[in-house]
This record gives structure tokens, C-alpha cells and sequence, in this order.
């Protein structure tokens, strides 16, 4: 079974919070060689006008990919995990992550093309604060390569 194109349009409900902690972004930054301050230092964040530290901008992708779990596990969407390639990514940040944020995330199935047995499937994901306030947008391009390719 492939890719199921007719899940092009869908949306998933908000996924359950991500609560982001202090520690969970200083892992992140180190991970990716983010070497400032703010990602570690409550004093340098606040220096800065931030409530406390703040993430490195692709840490959106760790809270995006929670929400894209929903697709990918989706048994009738036919994504194969072990056939896919990460193609793109895309951040929009309406404002910094941080800290003490409780995030939540509505997926969107933005796009689903096939051609020569490979699929490429595009999502959204839209985080948001607990208010409802929008955090970040992240768009992923997936590929999908088909079962012969």
C-alpha cells in the first residue's frame, strides 16, 4: 500500500501539551552547537527582555514532530517510516520558544504529490501557546519512496 493521497487537506486535533523545560532546550542547543546564553542563562535571557531562556529556533521541529507522529502512525495514511526521507523544513517563528511554555499543535496535511513512485507529502504544523497565541509554523516536506523504488 502507498502513500493514501487523499489524506491531502486533512487536519489532526491539538495534540496534549509540550511543556517546555529548561533542560529539555539546554539539551537541545548542545545537541546543536547553539552556544548563546539566553538558550542556558536565565539571567542572560531576561537581560534581553525574555521571561526566561529561550530555545534555539529548530527546536520547533522537536514540538512539530510530536503533532506529525499523528500522521505517521495513522495506519490508513500508508506512510512507511522506514521509506521516508526528511526533504525540507521550514520555520516561522511569531515569537521566541521558552522556558515555562505549555505548547500545543494542530497538524495539517498541506500536500500530497506522487510521482515515479515517490511521494511527497508536505505538513504544517501551527504551535501554539496555551492562550492560543501562535509560537511557530513549521512546514516539512517528507519523501516516501514506494515499495519498488
Amino acid at each position: 500500500m502507498g502513500v493514501n493521497l487523499t489524506y491531502a487537506g486533512r487536519e489532526y486535533p491539538a495534540n496534549d501539551p509540550y511543556e517546555v523545560g529548561r533542560e529539555r532546550i539546554r539539551d537541545f542547543a548542545d545537541a546543536v552547537g547553539a552556544a548563546h546564553g539566553a538558550h542556558r542563562d536565565v539571567g542572560v535571557a531576561r537581560s534581553l527582555g525574555y521571561p526566561d531562556v529561550i530555545a534555539p529556533p529548530t527546536f520547533a521541529v522537536v514540538v512539530a514532530q510530536r503533532a506529525e507522529q499523528q500522521l505517521i502512525a495513522d495506519p490508513d495514511a500508508g506512510i512507511d517510516f522506514s521509506r521516508v526521507v526528511h526533504a525540507e523544513e521550514r520555520f516561522t517563528h511569531h515569537r521566541p520558544i521558552r522556558a515555562g511554555d505549555s505548547l500545543v499543535t494542530v497538524l495539517h496535511v498541506d500536500s500530497i504529490t506522487e510521482r515515479a513512485g515517490l511521494a511527497m507529502v508536505t505538513t504544517r504544523a501551527e504551535i501554539a501557546a496555551a492562550d492560543g497565541a501562535p509560537v511557530a509554523t513549521v512546514v516539512s516536506t517528507l519523501a516516501v519512496r514506494g515499495e519498488s523504488a
